[in-house]
């Protein structure tokens, strides 16, 4: 015997209407009435039968279904046996013509009739699936849009936190810890933000958004400048302290553009939209530079550079300004020369020329002191070796011997004795170095870790930090609060970090920035 409804082609209008309108596939929401519809029939019928709804895709007619597995016979079964569920062969030929072991036959049921409790659970059914597949849809549509800037409706704002309905699809969350200091954002307000975050959850994806982040801006300029949209120009790094002030480094490889320029705008035309944006956040465009002096130089803009010492092993700059420039180069609480150290990732220190004179008097008394102290020499000869260029008991130690022989006043035998006396010093220094490491429990690897200076090291070692695979495990964060902030910036504690991780693990260097 065979039940089938009646063509129903305002079921398969409804079904369209809804899946449009919950913008999910349209099978979503046919399973979606088919799981209903089978949870009926079972109410009906009895929850211990397998039974099955179908709609057929063209004509919206209804097929219920009762399912069995047919068997050989009640004792092959064994335990698993369930009448319920299970037919031999010959009680299957009822409903198939030649049935086998393994097979599935059906019996057609009647449609169940739609009371009102069972209205009620199957709209509460289609209802859960459909909202969940919604939720999925959302999920599957802003996953790989991290990084995106969206545009939506403040909703709703809660304890200083908003919520925005991004263009009718999906709820946005801005913290308030994301959002620009001092704008006051009200509900029906339309905003942009930089989706930070997609989360799955159970009630729904959680998008997290942020208009602080440094990238937030620069998705900005690409919006407002088709030089840097189409690859043009490129971004190179930004740095913000938001709704105040920051700085963005711009290159190209094409001489005949300003890169600046280009990304000012005639009369700020092109820079004053992302300002808006931001709150009025002050905007430095800076060129960006291959050499880091240069690239150190123009990040200090607007402040102009009288003189700059860059360290390339620590990532240390020395910049010095006139003494009027200088409250201009350091800026309001540091500002200027903070946003300037996040731009290029070198740590600076701002001085003026008599700061700076009597800086290089000190450590010209401070290498005088080693130099007599190590090589066991009078004083004329440590300052005449400093006067030469040399700076440490290194280069006096690895040297050519013939440009020390060329000093005036130098001989062979001399050069020869200054170098063998600065090559002990460095050994008295090394085991003392490794007798101390020892002492505290440090390992050699750590030790031999020639990326950072080995008083940091030391450093290091007597906080805990006892091997390279340690110092690998901590995150960046970590590593700053043991040494201080005066000691590393954000990047160059991330460098470290990764160049340990590279030797403890063998990781290669594009794996680890990965």
């Amino acid at each position: 015997m065979s039940f089938v409804s009646m063509p129903r082609q305002d079921l398969l209008l409804a079904i369209d209407s809804l899946a449009q309108e919950k913008q999910i596939d349209r099978e979503i929401v046919i399973e979606s009435l088919e799981a209903a519809i089978a949870k009926i029939a079972k109410h009906k019928y009895g929850e211990e039968f397998n039974i099955i709804a179908n709609i057929d895709r063209k004509n919206g007619a209804i097929y219920v279904k009762r399912l069995f597995d047919v068997i050989e016979s009640v004792e092959s079964a064994g335990e698993e046996y369930d009448p319920n569920t299970m037919l031999t062969v010959a009680q299957a030929k009822k409903y198939a013509k030649d049935p086998s072991v393994g097979d599935v036959v059906e019996d057609a049921l009647p449609e169940p009739e739609f009371g009102r409790m069972a209205f009620q659970t199957a709209k509460q059914m289609m209802t859960a699936r459909v909202r969940d597949a919604e939720k999925g849809r959302q999920f599957e549509e802003f996953k790989d849009t991290i990084g995106d800037i969206v545009s939506g409706v403040v909703k709703r704002i809660e304890f200083g936190s908003v919520f925005v309905d991004i263009n009718g699809k999906a709820e946005g969350y801005i913290k308030g810890t994301e959002l620009i200091p001092g704008e006051k954002l009200a509900v029906g307000d339309r905003v942009r933000a930089l989706i930070m975050d997609v989360v799955r959850s159970n009630t729904g994806p959680q998008i997290f958004l942020t208009r602080t982040h440094p990238m937030f801006m620069e998705k900005l300029f690409v919006q407002e400048v088709p030089e840097i949209y189409e690859g043009i120009i490129k971004i190179k790094s930004v740095a913000r302290a938001p709704g105040s002030h920051a700085k963005i480094a711009v290159e190209t490889q094409d001489p005949s553009i300003d890169a600046v320029g280009m990304t000012v705008g005639i009369k700020g035309t092109r820079i004053q939209p992302v300002i808006n944006e931001c709150h009025g956040e002050k905007i430095d465009v800076i060129l960006y530079s291959e050499d880091p002096a240069v690239f150190i130089v123009n990040a200090m803009q607007p402040a102009k550079v009288a003189k700059i010492i860059v360290d390339e092993d620590t990532r240390t700059a020395a910049v010095v300004v006139n003494e009027d420039q200088q409250s201009l180069a350091i800026g309001r609480r540091g500002q200027n020369v903070r946003l300037a150290s996040q731009l290029t990732g070198w740590n600076i220190d701002v001085m003026n020329e008599t700061e700076e004179q009597e800086k290089r008097a000190k450590e010209f008394k401070e290498k005088t002191e080693l130099f007599i102290g190590a090589l066991d020499v009078d004083e004329m000869i440590a300052q005449l070796l400093i006067t030469e260029g040399f700076r440490t008991i290194e280069e006096i130690a690895f040297v050519d011997i013939a440009e020390l022989e060329e000093i005036e006043g130098f001989n062979p035998e001399l050069a020869a004795e200054l170098q063998k006396r600065a090559k002990d010093y460095l050994e008295r220094i090394e085991q003392n170095y490794f007798e101390e490491g020892h002492k505290i429990g440090m390992s050699d690897d750590l030790l031999n870790f020639t990326f950072i200076k080995r008083p940091i090291i030391m450093r290091l070692g007597q906080a805990g930090i006892k091997s390279l695979a340690d110092l690998a495990d901590l995150a960046t964060d970590e590593l700053i609060e043991i040494l201080g902030e005066d000691t590393f910036s954000n990047r160059l504690a991330g460098r470290v970090i990764m160049k340990a991780r590279e030797i403890a693990y063998n990781i290669e260097q594009d794996e680890v920035e990965e």
